[in-house]
């Protein structure tokens, strides 16, 4: 299984073995191997984290997907995020074979969140709802085949424009996460299926997006797309993509915003969502990003749900990552030999 680096790779990863060789030893607690990309491997890998996990007895060990992974280790804990079906496989029969070792995530369960289809049923089926506020999910289509008969089977399912366009599958690459907002009911026979047409809802310009890391929560504000009124929308025509949000450059925390739409989702709310989602999708590294309906206190909309996300623009990633990790089972009863 061949996976091709990048020329910042080499770099970041001397960076890593310098941060490794210096200071003070300490015994090691707890041994994490990592099956990363490339891209993932830079964002979430940084000197920091890994100096930090150093000192608190965490030994990141990188994964070469191009060998036996049982060859390799021991691990306690082996964080993985790699495309394609081959290392599901094998991920998934090194589970089996090593039931001691927590693998984050099962790969059946990360599956689940590679189809828009059935990436938001889990939120649906929650019906969340209660004084700190209501969660549900924008009404949705999804679409396979035979682009012409979209604009028949969007007025038959009775959405309304505009309509946010995603690709069905989210497989790792750029394309899957290009993003389109349809304004005409003419200009939807030009799509490409597969792929999920989403209701716009109005929000302010102002997306939460909701990191999860076992049991903690940390939520940051993202800049999005702003609210359109009926006048826009019948002077606008045709499909045009919109840029993505999730980039750090994007944050809203800063900003001088309306307190109605700035304001975060209560606590409890969050932490019910959390909880219901860790169980319902077997995963406990995931992202939420929710919206708050414009003109409402309290009613949000899920928008879209991520494994393993860019824990890197997280604040305070590199704390909130470590003390995850020695939170895991495997700490508890460990009988390493200290190194």
């Amino acid at each position: 299984m061949k996976v091709n680096g990048d020329e910042g790779e080499d770099k970041l990863t001397k960076e890593i073995e310098q941060v490794e060789e210096s200071g003070s030893v300490v015994p090691t607690k707890l041994v994490v191997g990592y099956a990363l990309t490339s891209k993932k491997k830079k964002s979430f890998m940084q000197p920091k984290l890994v100096g930090l996990a150093r000192n608190k007895g965490i030994s990141f060990i990188a994964i070469d997907p191009n060998r036996t992974l049982s060859d390799q280790g021991p691990f306690d804990v082996v964080l993985h995020k790699l495309p394609g079906r081959e290392w599901c496989e094998v991920i998934e029969e090194y589970r089996q074979k090593h039931p001691e070792v927590t693998v984050l995530d099962p790969p059946n369960a990360v599956q689940h969140l590679h189809n828009r289809q059935s990436m938001l049923q889990d939120v649906a089926d929650l019906n969340l709802s209660d004084s700190h506020g209501t969660v549900c999910v924008p009404k949705q289509l999804t679409i396979t085949k035979d682009p012409s008969s979209i604009p028949n089977e969007v007025a038959k399912a009775g959405l309304k424009l505009p309509l946010v366009v995603k690709p069905l599958l989210v497989d790792g690459s750029a394309k899957s996460h290009e993003l389109f907002l349809a304004y005409d009911q003419c200009s939807l026979s030009e799509l490409e299926p597969p792929l999920v047409l989403q209701e716009f809802v109005n929000h302010g310009g102002v997306l939460f997006k909701i990191y999860i890391v076992g049991e903690a929560i940390k939520v940051v504000r993202r800049f999005s797309l702003p609210n359109i009124s009926k006048r826009e929308l019948e002077k606008l025509a045709g499909v045009f993509r919109f840029p993505r949000v999730s980039c750090a450059a994007a944050s809203a925390d800063d900003a001088d915003l309306d307190p109605s739409i700035a304001e975060l989702p209560q606590r409890p709310l969050l932490e019910r969502l959390a909880r219901e989602l860790r169980q319902r999708l077997g995963l406990r590294l995931f992202n939420v990003d929710m919206i708050r309906e414009y003109g409402t206190k309290d009613v949000f909309y899920v928008i879209d749900i991520n494994y393993f996300p860019g824990y890197g623009k997280m604040p305070e990633y590199e704390h909130i990552f470590t003390d995850f990790l020695l939170s895991l089972p495997q700490i508890m009863y460990k009988k390493r030999p200290a190194t």
